[in-house]
């Protein structure tokens, strides 16, 4: 096993623990082959040289400042994208050698301002991507008036320039963006229109629609994840709690059960995968927390809740499963490796839970770098891995455990 292991980087402030129950994300980070770029909830941009044994704030290539959290992230070879939730709901372009801005762009131009001051109410750049000479950029903003939930959204096509080359509205909740070559998949949580599919495939050149797919389920949970997948797409599915492969025709290739509606005792339960990658010939799906068909807060859990499993792309054999701990903030891929965070498992409340997995393509586990806080945000590039670590304190203890950093170590 690697010796190495997740090193404090850079101390990234004050902020207010995180809770039991999961706060929502405040932090990003993203890594390249020559550096490490991470955003914070104060609105900062810092960029750092790539080396992973660096212990001091001296290797800080640059800082840029901003006004909300920075909860986003997609990096190139010579820019950084980062997107903002609260006040215009900002995509901001850096140079990533001198952290300068080359453009920005207010979404609130498309999907409104908060209607209430309220954090799940401002509007929120959800996931970025870089394809080409395409930036794409997924925001939302929600309201609720009574028993009325709505969600305003756009995903957007830029050049690098910042033009608009084109943009998509809807009344839906994207959830996540993928994009390879001159293709995009935007994935949509919540559905309320019948009509909306989870899954939409675009042409990343002109934003025109492809293909698209559902799980074809009641209620309005759609679809949690998507990735590319060589000529196919990795899909985690709300809906139905299941994994898919489907082709660039939303034909299905094959599907597995993830964390389905089980018995377990007098409680019918299930859990929602949350996070989708790939590596080489492996999908790895992620699960999330055991929910209840009559309520938020089930005494019973189900077996399959916050397991990591590797399945192949052709075929769809499960090659590995591992149950992660707690609860994953993302999934990310590099090379021949997957990595999986583990921060709080909130009806459980232990402490040892915290950490990063790291998973062969096809061999599974290889190890556990455990963390005294919760790691929130995780990347993976140039022989990095880079961890945002946030403090949390759990509500029946009084202590806070870890602190407001980024970690970092070699990808072996």
């Amino acid at each position: 096993m690697p010796s190495a292991p997740l090193s404090a980087r850079r101390d990234l402030g004050e902020v207010d623990p995180a809770s039991s129950r999961h706060n929502w994300t405040r932090s990003a980070v993203a890594a390249t082959d020559d550096a490490v770029f991470v955003g914070t909830a104060a609105g900062r941009v810092v960029a750092l040289e790539a080396a992973a044994d660096s212990a001091s704030d001296t290797d800080d290539r640059w800082e840029a400042r901003g006004d909300n959290p920075v909860v986003s992230m997609a990096a190139a070879d010579d820019f950084l994208v980062a997107g903002e939730r609260g006040g215009d709901g900002l995509v901001r372009v850096l140079d990533a050698e001198t952290g300068d801005v080359r453009w920005t762009y207010a979404t609130t131009d498309d999907v409104g301002t908060a209607a209430r001051d309220s954090l799940f109410f401002r509007p929120y750049v959800v996931d970025l991507a870089v394809t080409g000479d395409r930036v794409v950029v997924a925001a939302r903003r929600y309201e609720r008036d009574g028993d009325e939930r709505v969600w305003r959204s756009v995903v957007l096509g830029f050049g690098r320039d910042g033009r608009v080359a084109w943009r998509r509205r809807v009344h839906a909740s994207p959830i996540a963006v993928a994009a390879e070559g001159d293709r995009v998949a935007v994935a949509y949580n919540r559905c309320p229109n019948p009509e909306q599919d989870g899954l939409v495939l675009l042409d990343a050149h002109t934003g025109g629609r492809v293909a698209s797919w559902d799980p074809g389920t009641d209620g309005d949970r759609r679809v949690g994840d998507v990735a590319f997948a060589g000529d196919a797409l990795a899909v985690a599915s709300h809906g139905d709690k299941r994994g898919y492969l489907l082709d660039f025709e939303g034909n299905e290739r094959w599907r597995l059960d993830l964390a389905t509606e089980r018995r377990v005792g007098d409680e019918t339960v299930y859990a929602y995968p949350t996070h989708v990658c790939v590596a080489g010939e492996t999908v790895a799906f992620v699960t999330g927390n055991t929910f209840a068909e009559s309520t938020r807060d089930p005494d019973a859990r189900h077996p399959d809740e916050h397991t990591a499993v590797g399945v192949s792309v052709d075929g769809g054999e499960r090659l590995w499963t591992r149950d992660t701990g707690g609860f994953a903030r993302a999934a990310v891929a590099a090379g021949s490796r997957v990595f999986v965070p583990s921060a709080q498992h909130f009806r459980e409340r232990e402490a040892d839970r915290h950490g990063v997995h790291t998973f062969g393509a096809t061999a599974g586990h290889v190890r556990t770098d455990d963390l005294p806080g919760i790691p929130t945000a995780v990347a993976a590039g140039g022989g990095v891995l880079a961890v945002v670590e946030e403090p949390v304190e759990y509500h029946d203890e009084g202590v806070t455990r870890g602190a407001y950093r980024l970690r970092t170590r070699p990808i072996r």
